[in-house]
């Protein structure tokens, strides 16, 4: 991808040296430098890429929360990740953003990373494919994407620090390669990574220039990940925006210039690339942005979940029959406070959610429904549910917020509808205020006490009823800035409430002048889970399940599982659900569960229930999709981008803490099922698989001639009742290779759909890329392939010769 940015160089001459180095800087946390005598406005820049925030963390200007990366990946649709990026897109200019910061297609290179969630696969082919069509939905809508993080940012634990240590072939071959589709597909930016590679940082990394601009012919913006940039060395290395801004380690970048330090050839050319941004989104000139398409977004974040929704094992007992069912137990702390994304910087606020309970209620409405929590998934506070908050000063549902300066004077205040609080850019005065106090008038429904308290970084004083009743300050774990913003821990106390008298809550939080988050805060004034006997709350649920035609247990991870920030310990769920499922399956053998997690989780019971659905981080319309794949309302869409392990210790990278600074990639090329295939090992599921509520039969493989890119038409027929859908996956092997090679590697796939008794045709094309692998340049290797075919890396009954075009 070339584009000349000839024509705006008499813009650029205009600029003073002042301007430009302001313009290669941001101007806050989330936009650009305005330069109104050449007609340029301030762009601004969003997290999201599972839904665009904007610049303001408000719950009073909600967002699409469609479902996270793993979600996206497991529908395996190039057309929906590419509506998926135009529906990002629509939701980026209803905000006024000119710049969404994603997709997240770093690759899913051990299951203990931490922010899997938000990224596609553990294949580069998949992702890349992926990752390629949701930029083409944005950018066709007019607003840039921005791929991140470039690169080799594949685990969270000291993710500003550590160098990671990977061999060249694996580099291309894996984590570049989707960033070499996405720049195939005309992306307009990339964002550079906080960690090294081969011992430099990534925002003054050759890999900026090589393979970036000079192979791929990249000539959009570079974008640094917020505050990775570090010093002006990254001048040098085609790093072209330092956000968020302005950016001190770029503050000396004039001075720099004129005593010869920087050449200012490099300031130009960022100027030039930042101008044709501008230009693209239709922020330079007269140039108008372009009005994306019309879309229902709630209908597509609920068909997004349908179709990346997972059937991981059914004995028959789904679909559900409507008709048939007079009660239904619903268990678990996920059903009825689902995750519908993971955390971190991508978290959106919509305007609703509809959780498992709320969608399989209303989908069954002639069923009497029971509801159990079962076990404790949560950890620290959760916010006060908005019906029991009143504003003291309006009389009005929520809190009054108040910023105040050192003299304790009122600088500015807010009325605010969530008890859930992020400042990260926006109108408030963060880095003047000393003190942030939060109050309302709480009313509970039930009397007893409630550990009432709150989640910061920053110390606190809690104040009921005008009793000072906590005085503390958070301890906090790690040095990740993300973590300790975006995931604090809680400090709590118990308070009496009585049913329906409304109690005064104040919170005073003392706030940081100083520091590289000086700024912007986060703060929960909200309330623990109560301390229930454990053994309790599963009894009561295998008490609801027996008494029942059908037990739906929904599990799931909290954000102190999955979150940006910090990678898992293990893979286990949270809590006491193992035994909780164990308990209901033991009462009623026709037991469903429901995973709500947006990685792999260890399933210790999965022979012993009659179906597993895996509903991933589903968007704010989970619950109607789920319902809709339980009762047949629609077929379940997916198939798992990531293999998922019996247990942890059958998983063959598992290494994501670095040791001495440094984290080894030692494993090569040979990562997710190419690994576990390298091992002979088998895991729980297998990478592409999903059930369906049909039945396929495989007719045959073959080559189309005398197409300009060779091309295999896969045959297959539905020979169940009903409608299905079906991921047709095609992987290479070459058990005589000179080098060494995966056991097996995706290099194609296409999804069909078909009517009971209709034979289709899958198309995919081999470039003969797919095949190539990389020694000091891309290198085909002479002879035949042996291609394979089928439904997933493990059931692939179609095989044929093959030899790729040179």
């Amino acid at each position: 991808m070339t584009e000349s940015t000839d024509h705006l160089r008499p813009l650029l001459e205009k600029l003073s040296l002042e301007t430009k180095a302001a313009l290669v800087q941001g101007a806050d946390f989330w936009t650009t430098v305005p330069v109104p005598e050449i007609g340029l406005r301030a762009m601004t820049l969003s997290d999201g890429p599972a839904g665009v925030r904007g610049p303001r963390w408000d719950e009073r200007e909600p967002s699409l929360n469609m479902p996270s990366g793993s979600a996206l990946a497991a529908a395996w649709s190039t057309d929906l990740a590419y509506r998926y990026g135009a529906a990002a897109a629509s939701e980026a200019r209803r905000k006024d953003v000119d710049v969404v910061l994603g997709p997240t297609i770093n690759l899913h290179r051990s299951p203990l990373g931490g922010r899997h969630f938000e990224c596609f696969s553990e294949d580069p082919e998949l992702s890349a494919e992926l990752a390629a069509a949701y930029v083409r939905g944005l950018q066709d809508n007019g607003v840039a994407a921005t791929p991140k993080h470039y690169i080799a940012n594949d685990s969270e634990t000291d993710r500003f620090t550590v160098d990671v240590d990977v061999d060249e072939r694996s580099l291309r071959e894996l984590y570049l390669a989707p960033f070499e589709r996405a720049v195939d597909a005309g992306a307009w930016a990339i964002m550079s990574s906080y960690n090294s590679v081969d011992g430099v940082t990534m925002t003054e990394n050759d890999l900026l220039e090589t393979p970036l601009n000079s192979e791929w012919g990249f000539d959009g913006v570079v974008i640094s990940d917020w505050t990775a940039v570090r010093s002006l060395a990254s001048v040098a290395a085609s790093q072209d925006l330092a956000m968020p801004g302005p950016a001190p380690a770029w503050a000396g970048l004039v001075e720099a210039v004129r005593d010869g330090r920087v050449n200012e050839g490099d300031l130009d050319r960022k100027v030039l690339r930042m101008l044709l941004l501008a230009e693209r989104v239709g922020a330079l000139g007269d140039t108008p942005a372009v009005l994306p398409s019309a879309l229902d977004g709630l209908a597509l974040v609920r068909e997004a979940a349908i179709e990346g929704t997972v059937l991981l094992s059914n004995d028959g007992v789904l679909p559900l029959s409507a008709a048939a069912l007079s009660s239904v137990a619903i268990i678990g702390h996920n059903a009825r406070d689902a995750r519908t994304q993971g955390g971190g910087s991508a978290t959106v606020i919509p305007e609703q959610i509809v959780t498992p309970l709320d969608g399989i209620r209303a989908a069954l409405p002639n069923a009497e429904i029971t509801y159990e929590i079962g076990a404790v998934v949560q950890e620290g506070v959760a916010e006060i549910p908005l019906e029991q908050l009143t504003n003291p000063v309006t009389g009005e549902p929520g809190l009054r917020i108040a910023f105040q300066d050192a003299a304790g004077s009122e600088l500015f205040s807010e009325d605010r509808r969530s008890s859930a609080l992020v400042w990260f850019g926006g109108d408030a005065p963060i880095s003047a205020t000393s003190t942030l106090v939060a109050e309302a008038d709480v009313t509970t429904v039930e009397s007893g006490d409630l550990l009432l308290g709150f989640a910061g970084a920053n110390p606190a004083r809690l104040y009921v009823d005008g009793e000072l009743v906590l005085d503390d300050a958070p301890i906090l774990e790690g040095t990740d800035l993300g973590a300790a913003f975006l995931n604090p821990p809680s400090i709590t106390v118990p308070v009496a409430f009585e049913a329906g008298r409304a109690r005064r809550v104040r919170l005073e939080m003392r706030l940081d002048a100083e520091g590289p988050l000086a700024g912007a805060v986060s703060v929960t004034l909200g309330v623990a889970p109560e301390d229930t006997d454990a053994d309790a709350l599963i009894a009561r649920a295998a008490a609801s399940a027996a008494a029942a035609d059908v037990a739906i247990v929904v599990v799931g991870t909290n954000s102190k599982v999955e979150s940006e920030g910090f990678d898992r310990e293990n893979l286990d769920l949270p809590g006491r659900q193992d035994d909780l499922v164990r308990a209901v399956v033991a009462a009623n053998p026709r037991t469903i569960v429901v995973v709500n997690a947006g990685s792999p989780v260890v399933l210790p019971w999965a022979n012993d229930v009659a179906a597993i659905v895996q509903g991933y981080f589903g968007g704010q319309e989970f619950g109607n999709a789920l319902a809709d794949v339980l009762t047949g309302s629609a077929e379940p869409g997916g198939r798992l981008p990531t293999t998922w392990p019996a247990a942890l210790e059958d998983v063959p990278v598992t290494e994501v803490s670095p040791t001495d600074g440094m984290l080894h990639y030692t494993e090569g090329i040979h990562i997710g099922y190419r690994a576990w295939a390298k091992a002979s090992a088998t895991p729980a599921f297998p990478f592409g698989h999903g059930l369906g509520y049909t039945t396929w039969s495989w007719g045959a493989a073959h080559r189309v001639e005398g197409t300009a890119v060779d091309t295999l038409e896969v045959v297959l027929a539905n020979t169940g009742t009903r409608v299905g859908k079906q991921v047709v996956q095609v992987y290479a092997q070459r058990k005589d290779s000179a080098i060494d090679r995966p056991e097996l590697w995706l290099v194609g796939f296409a999804v069909v759909h078909a009517e009971p008794g209709q034979t289709v045709t899958a198309t995919v094309e081999l470039p003969s890329r797919r095949f190539a692998h990389w020694a000091d340049g891309w290198q085909l290797e002479s002879g035949a392939f042996t291609l394979c075919a089928g439904a997933s890396a493990a059931d692939l009954p179609l095989s044929l010769e093959w030899t790729p075009s040179a």
